[in-house]
Parts: C-alpha cells; structure tokens; sequence
C-alpha cells in the first residue's frame, strides 16, 4: 500500500499518474503543514484561557466536587470517593510557563485531533484503489469517535484514580506528599493520551485482520489473559470497591469484545488464525 501513495488513481482503481519523488514530498508537506497549523491555532486559543484550563480541566480531578466524584456519589453512599490531599508546588524557574506550553499542546492536539487525522488520511488515500476507499470510508469519523471517547474515559475515570492512587501511596507516615506540578500534569496527560490511544484498539485490529496477522480465533483464545490484565490494572487504579472497579474494566472488557466483532468480519474466510 505504501508504493501506492507514489501513484493516483481513477475511480476504476487503474494507475493513471505516477507522482514523482519530490510531488509526493511536496504532498506530505503541504498536509503536515495544514495539521500543524491546526494545532497552533487551537493551541493559542487554550493558551489565553489558562485560569480555565487548570482550575477547572488540570486541577479539576484535585477537588472533591470533581463529575467522576460527584457521579459515583449519586450511584451509591458507599461509592462516595474523596480524592487526595497534597500540595502542588513548582521547584524550577520557568516551570508554570513550561506546563502551560505543554497542556496547551497537548488540548490543541486533542481538539484539532479530527482535523489532523484528515490531513493525514487525505495524503494515504490516493494511494488506495477504489474498493480500498469504499473499505475505508468514514474511518477519519470512526477514529475520532474512538480517540475522544477514549480521551474523556481516560480524564474521568482513569487519570483521577491513578493520581490519587499514587499521590496517597506512602511508604512511611514520617514521608509528607508534596506533588511537583510537571509531574501531576505529565501523569494526567499520560494517561489521558495513552487511552485515547488503546481506544483505538478496533482499529489497528481491523487493518491487522484484513492483513490476516491477527484473526479473531487468537483474540478469542487470549480473552481471559486480556480480561485479568484489565482487572488487575482496574484494580489498582481504583478505590478499593468493586463497583468503581467495574466502572473502569467494563468499557475496556467491551472495547476488546468489538474487537473480535471487527476482526471476525474481516479476516480471509480461507484461513484459520
């Protein structure tokens, strides 16, 4: 498929063209350029809303009126959940204006993330035949479902348990926790990016299916190897309840689920993986 890129196609998927070396470069620059310019501007936007963007998103999780808090509160008495108390400092100079740079990013990159995604699947799918288009159409929507989803899952369910999780581990009653703010906002946006990305699970095994790399008979027999894994890593994250556990481990239990769905549909009837 990669070769393919170098060579644009009619309708009837026959070669018509063959871009040169330097046009296919020339291409990618001009989409990497649009993405980056997507992200600038949403990023200088987050960058003038900076009391809203950490009292209320970054700092949010901090505070015990947080939504994920107050929703399991509503569930249940025994499922209230107050999270850690520690102090937030910053011990270099320069290092608010760096975490601001950083989220700013980071928030312009997941906003403008639908944007991006459409820039880079505008550089691939001329390389593509026809059915290979059809196959694919609409996956820059699906991508950006999942990713998002995967984004809001991450900030409030999982980047609140970890943090307080770690922030209230301790090793010794004469240790006090005192919490740098480059590490409390590198923690949050590790897990909040890092699970916009497993989100995308469906994807990568639609294309490896298709590929007949994986197929859903390997999936189905590491099923419960994939359900301990996410059990445990529930397990730790979370309050030391089973509902709060579930809440964490269902979506991801179905994420893997429609995984297999994808790749029974799509793996080459005549093999057998």
């Amino acid at each position: 498929m990669l070769a393919n890129i170098f060579k644009k196609k009619n309708t009837a998927g026959i070669v018509e063209t063959e871009m040169s070396f330097m046009e296919h470069i020339d291409s990618l620059r001009k989409h990497l350029f649009r993405a980056a310019l997507y992200i600038i501007v949403v990023m200088f936007i987050v960058f003038l809303q900076k009391s809203y963007v950490f009292d209320t998103i970054i700092l949010g999780p901090t505070k015990p009126d947080f939504f994920t808090y107050r929703f399991l509160c509503s569930l249940a008495d025994f499922m209230c959940f107050e999270p850690a108390k520690f102090e937030i400092y910053t011990r270099e100079l320069g290092e608010q204006l760096t975490v601001h740079l950083e989220v700013s990013f980071y928030l312009g990159l997941i906003v403008a993330f639908p944007l991006v995604f459409r820039e880079f699947w505008l550089f691939i799918k001329p390389g593509l035949y026809t059915k290979e288009q059809m196959v694919t159409k609409g996956i820059v929507f699906v991508c950006t479902t999942l990713f998002l989803s995967g984004v809001l899952f991450g900030y409030f369910f999982i980047a609140p348990f970890s943090i307080s999780f770690l922030a209230s581990y301790d090793v010794s009653a004469q240790v006090k926790e005192s919490v740098q703010l480059s590490s409390m906002v590198d923690i949050m946006l590790m897990f909040t990016m890092l699970t916009g990305l497993v989100f995308e699970l469906p994807v990568v095994v639609y294309f490896l299916a298709k590929l007949g790399i994986m197929g859903p008979v390997f999936m189905r027999t590491y099923r419960r190897h994939a359900i301990v894994i996410i059990t445990i890593i529930a397990a730790i994250i979370t309050p030391p309840d089973v509902v709060s556990m579930t809440i964490v481990t269902i979506p991801l239990c179905l994420l893997y689920e429609l995984s297999i769905y994808v790749a029974a549909r799509v793996y080459p009837k005549d093999e057998i993986v």
